[in-house]
């Protein structure tokens, strides 16, 4: 079994936001929860339109970082897709439908923690309309 590649946590949570943001994930979120919990170091949110969607935003995330060497310790919610959670160890990816994120409202529940401002990060085609 070939061993995960080594990323940094904040790097990791950068490819996967942008990740999701190809796919048409909306409304994405990076937290910065180090300090806040030993868990892990990052939570990357997202909301899908529909349960297909959200299956397809979490298969994507698996596909590419998984071409990058790295697979999650586990994936949880994806015969539901109402919140799939896909864990990175450093980085958290929870995948909503909308109203699932509005119920838990992660962003609520972590207000102490940092919110990193994505749009910095975000990779953008020059053509690319998902605005």
């Amino acid at each position: 079994m070939e061993e995960n590649k080594v990323l940094e946590p904040k790097d990791l949570a950068v490819e996967i936001l942008n990740i999701l943001y190809s796919k048409k994930g909306h409304n994405i979120k990076m937290l910065h929860v180090t300090d806040q919990t030993v868990i892990t170091d990052y939570f990357v949110i997202c909301t899908g339109n529909s349960n297909t969607q959200i299956k397809a935003l979490a298969d994507e995330v698996d596909y590419k970082t998984g071409l990058m060497g790295i697979k999650p310790k586990s994936i949880e919610g994806f015969r539901e897709a109402t919140w799939i959670v896909m864990d990175y160890s450093s980085v958290i990816v929870h995948i909503f439908n909308r109203e699932s994120r509005e119920f838990y409202n992660l962003e609520k529940l972590w207000n102490d923690s940092e919110v990193i401002d994505v749009d910095q990060y975000i990779r953008k085609e020059e053509d690319d309309t998902n605005e």
